[in-house]
């Protein structure tokens, strides 16, 4: 039948229309009910499997069987799959105040993507982390064991407009929450809000996964809350999450069990609208909007972590800031099978970018005093300076936690790792030998005259000497060295840090470095090369060190013995000689005594010009100096100095 009555076709149009309306709005919340959650991070641990391993196999056996709903009891489950030695550990985590319907697509995603060239295609433990669920799988065996590291951190751009009363307020929030979630028939979970001003509140979440006990969800989450002001202090929203608990505040709404929204502050970028439904079933647990918030953060902060807010603000808009994704893509995410060695600062990884450039990737420790410090001096000075006989600095990033160096990489390491190998010191001869003494002594006289800055070093060492392709040397790791003004000669400081065996006596013991600490260095490492022996650990029947056994040679006209047996019969005897000496003079007691860096190249290149005779070295047994024991007595007495001196880092 058709119906041509005007009032009938305009009853039709609007009941199509209310039609329509309806079936949008049912559209809407079938979207939401079965729409994806919102990734937040990953960590890859562990060594790698191979695609065909038996391992592998088991791993396919479990994730499919962590995101079945009718075994999923409280938001958790756990399963093992597999026999030793290739067993698989899995569980997986829902957020208390979400439908088991929720948790099953959150853990169906989880299963799926944990796995793929994106996440961790081969790792053998690995735990990923959305806004409503973790899901976790290992060769180990994790459960019921509360695990707070490896952590993450997450926090709003915003600031709050009164951060001294904001942070009591949250602070009285989130530990009463952490009663609640630890109080009986809680499952370790809790949520919960508070007034901060006449117009807005804070609200929070707290969750421990459901295998570990009260006591223990109590630990991990005080833990948590005790990173707030280190990562999120004065911020509008912040989040903390750990494998065994997880917390996170904002000053709107985010959370199933919270009351009615109010509107969140303005996003970054422009992003959809929030809805205005009080109705939770279709309230979204975490819009879009939400994350133009976040910025991202890796690992939990040592609690007196130093902000880097004075590294230049120039440096950070140039080409030289690296995105953390990019190298942790290129080093496979700081595989153990990519490090290049580590030290006090930290660890070294070796990386290929996507042009196919290697590079050399300084990850600073989050247990080093010195890291900090070691980043903004390697990023405020490396990156001025320009010379071929010093490691150039390519980029850094500062990610959160994360702060990486990334250094152009040199193939041969360093200088150590051929110097003091019995086998590997046959390659350095005489020629790369001598080669490598002048390239050390040019970067030093460009740090100490030529640059636009002068720079003391205050760590030269074997281990601080890389060497490129061609065996030729580059002074690398400025996380020591200090900046002098024009004019300046000499400065005092009561934190001693570098390698003893290098530092000279003034400096050691009294805190005292110029240009002439860095000569001592200097001269203790042309020594090292010409003998093959590593000062701090070298003795004999007569010397307790190789200043002390160089010495004793020159006196009794031997001077010539002291060299590495490798090289003896093959070198150039007036260029030996003429390094000896020249050794001998830069770790003279006398700092005045001691030649500077624009001598010393001069005597090396050049048969014309006479050279002093040497005095006794500073630290030989039989000088007017202190010996090595009352170093040592002085590092017992000075709790600076024995906190900072390293024998080797």
């Amino acid at each position: 039948m058709i119906i041509t009555n005007k009032k009938i076709m305009g009853c039709s149009n609007l009941l199509f229309f209310l039609i329509y309306l309806f079936s949008l709005s049912n559209l809407l919340i079938i979207q939401h009910i079965t729409a994806k959650p919102d990734y937040v991070y990953r960590f890859c641990l562990g060594s790698n499997y191979t695609t065909n391993s038996t391992f592998r196999k088991n791993l396919n056996i479990l994730l499919p069987s962590i995101s079945l709903t009718s075994i999923i009891r409280n938001g958790y489950y756990n399963a093992t799959a597999g026999r030793n030695p290739d067993t698989v550990y899995g569980s997986l985590q829902c957020r208390g105040d979400i439908t088991s319907q929720d948790c099953q697509i959150c853990a169906e995603t989880a299963a799926k993507d944990i796995i793929t060239e994106e996440r961790c295609p081969n790792s053998k433990q690995a735990i990923i982390w959305y806004d409503v669920c973790m899901l976790r799988y290992s060769n180990q065996y994790y459960f019921n064991l509360m695990l707070d590291t490896p952590g993450v951190y997450l926090w709003n751009l915003n600031n709050v407009t009164d951060p001294n009363k904001f942070n009591p307020i949250l602070g009285d929030l989130m530990n009463g929450l952490v009663s609640k979630a630890t109080s009986n028939d809680s499952l370790n979970f809790a949520t919960g809000d508070t007034s901060f001003s006449d117009f807005q509140r804070v609200y929070g979440l707290v969750q421990c996964t459901v295998d570990i006990s009260s006591s223990e969800c109590n630990r991990c989450l005080i833990g948590a809350i005790s990173e707030l002001p280190n990562c999120c202090g004065g911020k509008q929203g912040g989040r903390v999450i750990r494998p065994s608990c997880n917390l996170r505040y904002e000053i709107y709404p985010f959370a199933e069990s919270t009351v009615p929204p109010s509107p969140p502050p303005p996003p970054l970028s422009p992003s959809p609208s929030q809805p205005s439904s009080t109705n939770t079933s279709t309230t979204t647990p975490n819009l879009l909007s939400t994350i133009a918030f976040w910025f991202f953060c890796v690992r939990r902060k040592r609690a007196k972590t130093q902000k880097f807010d004075d590294v230049d603000a120039e440096m950070r808009s140039t080409d030289m800031q690296f995105n953390l994704c990019t190298i942790s893509a290129a080093t496979n995410n700081f595989s153990e099978a990519n490090k290049l060695g580590e030290g006090g600062f930290g660890s070294v990884y070796k990386g290929t970018l996507s042009d196919r450039q290697d590079i050399a990737v300084k990850r600073l420790s989050k247990n080093s005093g010195q890291g900090e410090q070691e980043f903004k001096n390697e990023v405020t000075l490396v990156a001025k300076l320009q010379h071929r006989n010093l490691v150039r600095l390519l980029g850094f990033c500062i990610y959160g936690e994360e702060k990486l160096l990334i250094y152009e990489f040199m193939p041969n390491a360093s200088l150590d790792k051929f110097l003091f190998d019995p086998n590997k010191c046959t390659l350095l001869d005489w020629e790369r030998r001598y080669k490598i003494i002048g390239g050390i002594a040019r970067g030093l006289l460009y740090l100490h005259e030529e640059s636009r800055l002068k720079i003391i070093h205050r760590d030269l060492k074997a281990s601080n000497i890389l060497l490129d392709i061609d065996m030729n040397p580059k002074i690398a790791d400025f996380g020591m060295a200090r900046l002098f003004v024009l004019d300046q000669t000499q400065a005092n400081t009561s934190r001693v840090v570098g390698t003893y065996g290098y530092m000279a006596p003034e400096y050691a013991m009294h805190g005292q470095f110029s240009v002439k600490s860095d000569v001592f260095s200097f001269g203790v490492l042309v020594l090292e090369i010409l003998s093959g022996h590593m000062n701090c650990s070298y003795e004999s029947d007569v010397s307790r060190d190789l200043l002390s056994h160089a010495w004793r040679h020159w006196k009794n006209g031997s001077a010539l013995e002291l060299l590495d047996s490798t090289i003896k019969d093959t070198c150039s005897r007036d260029e030996a000689m003429r390094c000896i000496r020249i050794g001998l003079l830069c770790v003279q007691e006398n700092v005045a005594d001691r030649p500077t860096m624009p001598a010393v190249l001069l005597m090396l290149n050049s048969y014309s010009v006479s050279l002093n005779l040497p005095s006794a070295p500073a630290l030989f047994a039989g000088s007017t100096s202190r010996g090595i024991t009352q170093i040592v007595s002085v590092q017992t007495e000075e709790t600076s100095y024995l906190m900072n001196l390293q024998h080797d880092r």
